[in-house]
């Protein structure tokens, strides 16, 4: 079953899609579902997700959620620090209002830098960690996407609309959010035991290399899907990765 609603704290409003089986009640277990940069809760694939994980588990859900400026979120600007108050904010519903003893979570690409930033940065609430295509550089995958008179703009202080289907306000301080937060400064060691990547051989976004330097330097298991590219466009290895998730998480 699906349940949308609001979390309404701090003056943010944030827009989320809960997945369980019947019983709210029942649900001991709840995986937030962090989505990439562009893309937002209403995904397909975190439907299948939610609807796979809940059929598997009947005491778990899941809550998929907009980050500011995507989705149906009505913030126009993007800031890592109030996605980061996103996480924390959800986090927090999940554990007192549908009394969770246990939070995991499901990053992907943006939503999987985010996690180890927030991790790194503020603490660890989560029993376990699945990160799937991790933008573990995600400085440099979108600068290097701004064309001359996009860098030129952002140089001077100025902002730009950027983004895919819905654009967003970015400017130089996200940016600066993004370089000065760099994951590979940092040590997972103490939580490697509950982290699990899986990323795609042929990811055009992400290289594999990057996550597997990464996954190795911190001792964290590492599933490469063969012929996945960063989106896992193709829906049988999507499955396939959903499916690896969902068993880790369980």
């Amino acid at each position: 079953m699906e349940k949308l609603f609001d979390i309404n704290e701090q003056g943010l409003s944030i827009r989320c899609k809960l997945f369980y089986e019947k019983d709210l009640h029942a649900i001991e277990n709840v995986v937030l579902i962090l989505h990439g940069f562009g893309s937002s809760k209403d995904l397909k694939s975190n439907t299948k997700f939610g609807e796979r994980l809940t059929a598997k588990y009947k005491n778990y859900g899941a809550i998929a959620f907009d980050f500011p400026a995507h989705g149906t979120d009505a913030r126009k600007k993007l800031s890592v620090a109030e996605c980061l108050t996103y996480i924390e904010l959800v986090v927090a519903y999940a554990k007192e209002k549908l009394n969770a003893k246990n939070v995991y979570v499901y990053g992907t690409s943006l939503g999987g830098y985010l996690t180890l930033r927030y991790i790194a940065e503020r603490n660890n609430p989560f029993h376990k960690i699945a990160l799937r295509a991790p933008a573990l550089q995600i400085y440099h995958s979108l600068s290097s996407r701004l064309s001359e008179d996009e860098r030129n703009k952002i140089s001077k202080g100025k902002e730009i609309m950027f983004g895919f289907e819905r654009k967003m306000k970015v400017g130089k301080e996200f940016f600066d959010e993004l370089k000065e937060g760099d994951i590979l400064q940092y040590n997972y060691l103490d939580y490697a035991d509950d982290i699990l990547i899986v990323h795609g051989t042929d990811d055009e976004m992400v290289d594999l290399s990057i996550s597997q330097t990464f996954a190795d330097e911190n001792v964290i298991e590492l599933i490469a899907i063969e012929g996945a590219d960063h989106p896992f466009s193709n829906p049988k290895l999507m499955d396939l990765a959903i499916g690896k998730i969902v068993e880790f998480l369980g």
